[in-house]
């Protein structure tokens, strides 16, 4: 590109920017769009996904060519950094949809079989006895955090306890509960 080829470029950027010309609009598209998506499909962007990104070069400079310097750099550059910047948004917002579809976190729960049902519900019966064995000022905590979701905060706000005496109780319960466990174990 010679230097009467710039400033030709740069006058027609700056009627843009200055009075929304639609003629000098159309005669930068229809030099720039073709360079602009040979250029892309070199970076390994396919055709459509180049055409893509031409439409929003163009209109950045259609909305934003008063942003553009003729002292800094060529129309060309300006717009081809542009470029460049838009592809490599682009690739990194694909990066971030790309999932592993082996996540165990993705993947459907595996089927229980007859013997862990069973082993299941042995254990929740051992658990539900040995709460019941409790005093019940800490079975109420247990159930107010555990079955109800309460913080320990909460619980103390809704019984007028103390704080302290909510956690202690909390406490006393679980250590309870781990010795008829431990017990049952042995």
């Amino acid at each position: 590109m010679d230097a009467e080829e710039r400033q030709r470029f740069a006058a027609l950027a700056k009627a843009v920017a200055d009075n929304r010309d639609q003629q000098a609009f159309s005669i930068l598209f229809d030099y720039f769009a073709p360079r602009l998506k040979a250029w892309l499909m070199r970076q390994k962007m396919t055709p459509g996904e180049a055409e893509e990104l031409v439409q929003e070069i163009m209109i950045v400079l259609w909305h934003k060519a008063d942003l553009y310097d003729a002292t800094r750099s060529s129309l060309s550059t300006w717009l081809f950094r542009i470029a460049r910047n838009r592809r490599i948004d682009m690739q990194r917002r694909a990066n971030t949809r790309i999932f592993d579809e082996t996540d165990p976190a993705l993947q459907p729960p595996a089927d229980i079989g007859a013997e862990e049902i069973i082993a299941n519900d042995d254990r929740d019966a051992r658990i539900r006895a040995a709460v019941g064995q409790l005093p019940e000022e800490q079975r109420d905590m247990l159930r107010a955090a555990f079955f109800l979701g309460q913080s320990h905060s909460e619980i103390a706000e809704s019984t007028g306890l103390p704080l302290g005496t909510v956690k202690s109780r909390i406490r006393l319960a679980f250590g309870k509960l781990r010795k008829v466990l431990e017990r049952e174990i042995a």
